[in-house]
């Protein structure tokens, strides 16, 4: 059997020894020769002093040898004495390249400290792998911002979602009964405070409502997951803190529980599929999703023929306001679609046109949802 041992490395001053004895010098008289006290020399052949370039040019001088010889012996000696923390600090090194290991510290989601191998531990378990080079799996079906393979970021997210849901009880999910509750949700659609109606109203037909705020970077509005085949999660990010954005969202993730995307795989879908294979099941499915969110506010039909009686790159906000009266909603959410439509235009102002209608909604929505973030660790 053949056995691997590692190479010893030897301190440049034994090498130094073998040298002078090869010459029969002395220390006192190589000293004499270089020009350096014999105390130098004494401390460099024992080990207790490094070769400065310096010291190495000289020796090189003397002996006929290189200075880069005599240097790179030196730097592979102390190299060799902190060689027992290489493996440590690649471990390390490798965790927070891959996860966004202080963030999670900072949020509470694991346990810091110094142990790289229970740092290691604790993202392992978080995420339910075995190995950092193992790949997470968790059903769910995403809205976000690339069609690129889950980032690690997001994989951490969604695994937060999953800790924070499965900490409290939920009623018998029904796939009808949230069918039927649609047009109770779009009875809040008319101010901004009815948002904290949301959590009470699913909970009420058995799907599980959370808000995890999400990681710098990560790109995510909200995702459905399955904790098992008959226990629904809907969270929202808070990513972007509109009226319009919020209902968007839920109603996109409302639709995934409702055709049950995402309830046997690994599916993530994108704001914007113009780029995505239109044959592609992740292209239908977020059309499905996209489609039933934007009609649910605002028809496609209510919108074009509003367009098409006003000059769209100045509509006057008391037409919008008047739209938004008679369709009962918010005045954001006709902004939201509006802008939508014109975002393209070649007049940016449309895009920026009555933002101010536009107000934030996560304050209100965080003081009835189970909520992890902003300042807040949810207790698991």
């Amino acid at each position: 059997m053949t056995m691997t041992r590692t190479a010893v490395v030897f301190p440049p001053g034994e090498f130094l020894k073998e040298e002078l004895e090869a010459r029969n010098w002395s220390q006192t008289e190589f000293a004499e020769i270089i020009g350096r006290p014999v105390r130098l020399i004494n401390e460099i052949i024992a080990g207790k002093k490094s070769i400065t370039p310096e010291t190495a040019n000289q020796i090189a001088a003397s002996l006929g040898s290189s200075a880069e010889l005599w240097m790179n012996l030196e730097s592979k000696y102390q190299l060799s004495k902190i060689g027992k923390d290489e493996s440590s600090i690649h471990r390390k090194g490798k965790l927070h390249s891959k996860y966004p290991v202080r963030e999670m510290i900072k949020r509470g989601w694991i346990e810091g400290g110094r142990d790289v191998a229970r740092l290691e531990k604790s993202v392992l378990t978080f995420l339910h792998i075995s190995s950092l080079d193992d790949t997470p799996c968790l059903a769910h079906a995403a809205k976000r911002t690339s069609y690129e393979s889950v980032s690690p970021l997001q994989w951490v997210w969604l695994f937060r979602v999953k800790q924070v849901a499965q900490s409290f009880v939920a009623r018998r999910y029904s796939r009808d009964g949230l069918i039927a509750f649609l047009p109770r949700l779009k009875a809040l659609l008319s101010a901004p405070e009815e948002v904290r109606n949301v959590p009470k109203i699913l909970a009420e037909v058995g799907v599980r409502f959370v808000v995890v705020a999400a990681l710098p970077g990560s790109k995510i509005d909200g995702a459905c997951i399955w904790l098992e085949s008959n226990q629904p999660v809907i969270a929202l990010s808070g990513r972007l803190d509109r009226i319009d954005n919020f209902w968007f969202v839920l109603r996109h993730e409302i639709e995934h529980l409702i055709q049950e995307h995402g309830k046997d795989s690994m599916f993530m879908v994108d704001e914007d599929i113009s780029g995505a294979d239109e044959n592609s099941a992740t292209a239908t499915e977020e059309e499905v999703a996209n489609k039933a969110a934007a009609e649910f506010a605002v028809s496609d039909d209510e919108l074009d023929g509003y367009m098409s009686r006003v000059n769209p790159y100045y509509f006057s906000e008391d037409r919008v306001l008047g739209l938004a009266g008679r369709l009962g909603v918010h005045p954001g959410i006709v902004v939201g679609r509006l802008q939508k439509k014109l975002e393209n235009a070649s007049d940016d102002k449309s895009y920026k046109y009555l933002r101010e209608h536009l107000v934030k909604v996560r304050h209100l929505i965080t003081q009835t949802a189970p909520t992890d973030g902003w300042g807040t660790i949810f207790p698991i």
